[in-house]
């Protein structure tokens, strides 16, 4: 890609470097919520991460500066080649090539990766297959499903996930009943955040983290508010994007 193509940009106050496309898709502070469901303390090293739709690289992008020292393997991948190319330049960019890698995959097809593969699948799912079709290509694959819905999307992570191991997601409050529905039986322990922009106002975004195999019980967790009533980011939505801490984190 051209270097006037994509523009140069930071996620975690200017920790991370991050590539993006400027006519085409971008990540949002989404992706760093959803990174910071990983529980850190939790990770004992040499863990294998699969980032499913991995976009620009934003959710694997702060996973690795956040899991750095713990020597984890993440592998992000998309159905957009841009996006990989730029997403693998940013790996090298911020120190990462060694652990972090993007590739082109279409996980329409078999054998991708063997089933049972990875310790930890996150990903954020186009949100969408019935909404108006961005003009923009790139951004259109992001957000709309191409033959392939939602649930089929969460399966195929699951088949990815090794018993016990671990899934993280973001999707839209609407599509809870259909993620629920594939969850069950298949994982437990589940934990919900429901995302909100503001006080006052509906949860737009749920964050969904769940564990292959379990039968433990479903948690609603505690409210996430990103914004404060005059538009500026609330103390808990500044830990994560400014200070980089998990969500589990934060005080």
């Amino acid at each position: 890609m051209a270097e006037d193509a994509y523009t140069k940009d930071y996620l975690l106050d200017k920790k991370v470097k991050i590539f993006q496309p400027v006519d085409g898709y971008r990540a949002s502070i989404d992706a760093v919520f959803l990174s910071s469901l990983v529980e850190k303390e939790k990770i004992t090293g040499g863990e294998r991460i699969l980032d499913v739709g991995s976009g620009t690289g934003a959710v694997s992008l702060c996973l690795a500066y956040r899991l750095a020292e713990k020597k984890v393997d993440i592998t992000g991948v998309d159905i957009q080649q841009d996006l990989v190319d730029l997403s693998n330049q940013s790996a090298n960019a911020n120190g990462f090539a060694s652990f972090l890698h993007y590739q082109y995959a279409d996980i329409r097809q078999k054998n991708i990766f063997p089933p049972l593969s990875f310790d930890i699948v996150i990903t954020n799912p186009p949100y969408s297959g019935h909404d108006m079709p961005s003009p923009n290509i790139s951004r259109q694959l992001a957000h709309n499903h191409q033959d392939f819905d939602l649930s089929g999307w969460l399966k195929f992570c699951l088949k990815m996930l090794r018993p016990k191991g671990e899934i993280f997601f973001i999707n839209r409050v609407e599509a809870i009943n259909e993620s629920l529905a594939v969850l069950h039986n298949r994982a437990g322990d589940i934990r919900i955040l429901p995302l909100y922009s503001k006080p006052e106002q509906e949860a737009k975004r749920i964050l969904v983290a769940a564990k292959k195999g379990s039968r433990g019980i479903t948690k609603v967790l505690p409210p996430l508010y990103t914004h404060n009533g005059d538009g500026s980011y609330s103390p808990q939505a500044e830990q994560i994007l400014r200070q980089a801490k998990g969500y589990f984190e934060i005080e």
